[in-house]
């Protein structure tokens, strides 16, 4: 578990105790944690470069799966730190959709959460399929028509996009024909 602590957030008990719970709650067993007090987050990997070396050698002695950040972070801070420490990085809001996925009973609540982790994903999506382009940038490839397979980089986020627009809390349980969970 991770938590910067910035000027602007008082911690009102012990740090980072609201955020073990949760990982609780999620099935999670904590193995260690790491603060950092700075003024302001760093832009590429919200923790200063000395922790996140840090980091990456806490999570390796501990043996460690995953690594939860008790902050927000941007979908390319928590692409560069995922590259850094070698680990799948959740921050605080995925956990609490992770949790409420996981205790939805309805199909409606279900397909309530569904659609606040596609809209909470969407950003994320952006460069996942960059390795599975063979154009190079330069003047050669100025008029080229790009291969059909490229689609596949915006089927998740067309796919997300449409799934969530057509989803309606009166439309949600009755209407649903796919199983809790499918990709639509």
């Amino acid at each position: 578990m991770v938590g910067v602590f910035l000027p602007s957030k008082e911690s009102p008990g012990a740090p980072l105790e609201e955020l073990e719970g949760l990982a609780a709650t999620a099935g999670v067993r904590v193995v260690g944690r790491l603060t950092q007090r700075r003024d302001a987050p760093d832009a590429t990997t919200y923790l200063g470069k000395g922790k996140v070396e840090e980091l990456t050698m806490l999570a390796a002695a501990k043996d460690a799966d995953l690594v939860i950040f008790d902050n927000d972070l941007s979908p390319g801070q928590t692409r560069n730190l995922e590259e850094a420490i070698g680990l799948k990085v959740l921050d605080r809001t995925e956990l609490i959709l992770d949790i409420f996925a996981s205790r939805a009973q309805t199909a409606q609540a279900r397909l309530a959460v569904e659609l606040a982790q596609l809209e909470y994903s969407m950003p994320r999506l952006k460069r996942m399929w960059t390795h599975l382009s063979r154009q190079k940038k330069g003047v050669a490839c100025a008029g080229r028509a790009k291969p059909s397979w490229r689609k596949t980089a915006g089927w998740s986020k067309t796919k997300s996009r449409t799934c969530a627009a057509s989803w309606t809390p009166s439309s949600g349980a009755s209407s649903a024909k796919s199983p809790p969970g499918a990709m639509y």
